[in-house]
């Protein structure tokens, strides 16, 4: 027996480019009666306990934290298209031959690289002041000289629909409507530039998807219907957003002028993958992924170098251990996940009619913060199966398991397709306030607790790859 949380999360997805499906959410107590497969599982008792000492107190104890501090700090920011993120995967290559793994592919395709150029905001009435503004992913830009015009502020779409066009029509949106989750808000961001150019809007701007600021904008990327005019688009800090909703309801007019440039072309990078064979069905994969790439700003430590690394410790722990489990351990890189997934899919496409051998599928992109579990998709059995995997850390206190139709990002890509998976399911009740911001740096991550997660997700992905039977579909 094992409690699923309820939960109202969506899918980081909708840091990409469109709306995230809502999760299922359960509240019940589920019985699970997985038979003789209780007192397998149970047998992994000190193979788990073995990683977890190696990684957490033993050879590799904050081995998985300064690589990940080399890396960031060798590379910093790692944008898509971007020369420093093929050099970025170069040194994952290298770092990986050097622990005598050599089944290394990379695989190319082509990817967007949109370059940040100047951004200024300035509010000229009621009084002179700047305000701190990122664009977002592939926003379009403005004159030389910026926009300049009056600004209506709404809290939604619906608040925006209701206004009639000739409200709207020549001047700027501002969206403002305060965090709930990031999948209920994030619209606001990835879509509110389209709907505000509808009603005849010349620039959006967006109160930043988070809960907390210090005066700190965060990106993201946004998406154009094509059918509609593209304006600029940027983010705002939470404070600047606040100042401008009391200057509006207190009925003063707005007049801002923003200044954007930018970019945009097609470049190639690389998807990179990583084999730990396994000794009885080698084509059978469990596959732990990261994303390699970063927004500009901040120096994508935590997002996602964390999940990054945990997924590279993963097959390196299982080899310094001389553990191989009976399926293939494959450590996915993706690229380009900031501005649309376009790694994932390329992957998806590319090994599509390989799909039925892929027994589990793994994503951190949610921080690398003390482990609390997964959050899985999958019938009700492969729950099951999990979840009795799950009592084994319950050392670290990393048993909870929390049922989500889409678990990830880059993963729902394959998720949607009926492949079970899941996430890392951590304590990251701080990562909105880090995340695509400049505050994102080797100061949020934290080596112990990087040390644990490195060390659940390897002893997780081994047993998984291990055990009797595949997981059920």
């Amino acid at each position: 027996m094992f409690v699923l949380i309820k939960v109202s999360l969506l899918s980081i997805i909708l840091s990409q480019v469109q709306c995230a499906p809502k999760k299922k959410s359960y509240s019940e107590i589920k019985q699970c009666d997985i038979g003789p497969l209780a007192d397998e599982i149970a047998s992994y008792d000190t193979v788990v306990k073995d990683i977890i000492d190696y990684a957490v107190s033993g050879p590799f104890k904050r081995k998985t934290y300064n690589e990940l501090a080399k890396f960031v700090d060798t590379f910093g920011a790692r944008p898509s298209g971007s020369q420093v993120l093929e050099d970025s995967i170069d040194h994952m290559i290298q770092l990986t031959r050097e622990e005598q793994l050599k089944d290394i592919v990379t695989e190319e395709l082509e990817v967007p690289h949109w370059i940040r150029g100047t951004e200024k905001v300035t509010m000229l009435e009621p009084r002179i002041k700047e305000i701190d503004v990122l664009g977002l992913g592939r926003s379009v830009t403005t004159p030389p000289e910026g926009i300049t015009a009056e600004v209506v502020v709404v809290k939604n779409f619906e608040e925006l629909s209701n206004l009639p066009n000739k409200d709207v029509d020549g001047k700027i949106v501002v969206y403002d409507p305060i965090f709930t989750t990031y999948g209920e808000t994030v619209v606001y961001r990835s879509q509110g530039a389209s709907k505000a150019a509808a009603k005849g809007a010349v620039a959006s701007l967006v109160r930043s998807i988070t809960p907390f600021s210090i005066n700190t904008p965060h990106t993201g990327s946004q998406s154009y219907d094509d059918n509609i005019k593209k304006i600029p688009a940027g983010a705002i800090s939470l404070e600047d957003a606040d100042l401008l909703r009391r200057f509006y309801d207190r009925g003063e007019k707005i007049v801002l002028n923003i200044t954007m440039s930018s970019t945009y072309e097609t470049k190639t990078s690389r998807n990179t993958i990583i084999d730990l064979k396994g000794t009885d069905h080698p084509e059978k994969l469990v596959i732990v992924s990261g994303h390699i790439d970063s927004w500009d700003v901040g120096q994508g430590a935590m997002d996602d170098g964390g999940g990054l690394f945990v997924s590279w410790a993963a097959p390196v722990i299982l080899k310094r251990l001389n553990l191989r489990p009976k399926r293939t351990i494959r450590s996915i890189f993706w690229t380009a996940e900031e501005l649309g997934l376009i790694g994932a899919y390329a992957y998806e496409e590319k090994h599509r009619n390989e799909s039925h051998n892929i027994n589990f599928i793994m994503e951190s992109d949610e921080g690398t913060f003390a482990p609390l579990g997964l959050a899985v998709a999958g019938t009700q059995e492969a729950r099951c199966i999990i979840a009795e995997i799950l009592k084994l850390f319950k050392s670290i206190n990393a048993s909870t398991l929390v049922e989500d139709d889409s678990p990830g990002s880059d993963i729902n890509v394959i998720i949607k397709n009926g492949i079970p998976g899941a996430s890392l399911h951590n304590a990251n009740e701080r990562y909105f306030w880090f995340h695509h911001t400049e505050g994102d740096t080797m100061n949020v991550e934290d080596p112990d607790e990087l040390d644990l997660c490195a060390a659940f997700w390897t002893a997780v992905a081994y047993i998984i790859a291990d055990i009797s039977i595949d997981i059920p579909r």
